[in-house]
């Protein structure tokens, strides 16, 4: 068990069932493995290097296998590291078809994790999908952000990225599961990231829902953080933006996520971070 994406000082975090894979293991074992654990996500890690030098890793929750998932892989590197005598394991992970690097760092407060989540397209929403998602989460005429608006992010999975005004208003947030799981599968999103942006020194704050996969909310979601990187930086015009986005609230287990986002030939690409604590040393 590992407490992925920490806050600072080691508190909270994501529970992350982290297990050597079993090849003789069915998906169906490996779901009941995540419902057994009682965690939102299980990662399974692969006994050898796929053909392009990553380690395979893959993501489960009780209902689905994922295609990613960053606070599971903050959980799944953070392992490896302790099962060596390094300090820091600079290496390759293989998810979802698809090869990034990884860097795991022993810290005074547990395993710091940062992995490179590659390209992230973006788009502005459908009127009616924005319709959709927003009327199913439930806000009030006052809730959303004054500036900022909705945004398609798409790492892999798409999300809808939603502002509001304030803490106060994310933490009022309860949304219609039903609605928004249907919302969701309607338009194939993964699930919808609810945020206040940073301001200056100030960390954001964020809040994420995908019960179309089987996570009602979800303490930690790393994939979206670094999507709002990406959204913010290219909103802002900045050639590079780095964020913290302070998560499981309310939920009572406090997490924190760090981005950053950059421009370059191909599009906007973004590195994403987490501080692990893993239970026990195991």
């Amino acid at each position: 068990m590992v407490d992925a994406c920490v806050r600072r000082d080691g508190r909270g975090g994501s529970p992350t069932a982290v297990t050597d894979d079993d090849p003789a293991a069915t998906d169906a074992d490996r779901r009941a493995v995540a419902a057994a654990a009682g965690t939102s996500h299980a990662a399974f890690l692969g006994s050898a290097r796929a053909p392009d030098g990553g380690w395979p890793v893959r993501f489960f929750t009780a209902g689905a296998e994922l295609s990613g998932c960053g606070h599971g892989t903050v959980a799944a590197q953070a392992v490896r590291l302790t099962r060596t005598a390094l300090d820091e394991l600079n290496d390759h992970q293989h998810t979802g078809g698809r090869t990034f690097d990884t860097t795991a760092i022993r810290r005074p407060h547990g395993i710091e994790v940062w992995f490179d989540q590659g390209l992230v397209a973006l788009r502005h929403p459908a009127p009616d999908e924005r319709a959709a998602i927003v009327a199913a989460l439930g806000l009030t005429a006052d809730d959303p952000h004054p500036t900022d608006a909705p945004r398609i992010a798409a790492p892999g999975a798409p999300r809808m990225l939603v502002p509001v005004r304030d803490r106060s208003a994310l933490l009022r947030v309860r949304p219609h599961l039903g609605r928004l799981a249907a919302a969701s599968r309607r338009y194939g999103l993964l699930g919808c990231f609810v945020y206040v942006p940073p301001v200056d020194d100030r960390p954001g704050a964020a809040r994420m829902f995908a019960p179309a996969i089987g996570v009602d909310e979800d303490v930690a979601n790393a994939n979206s953080t670094g999507c709002l990187a990406a959204h913010l930086l290219d909103t802002t015009g900045a050639r590079t933006v780095e964020i913290e986005v302070e998560q499981g609230d309310a939920l009572g287990r406090p997490a924190g996520v760090l981005a950053s986002a950059r421009r370059g030939p191909t599009g906007i690409t973004t590195r994403v971070g987490g501080l692990a604590v893993v239970r026990d040393g195991h």
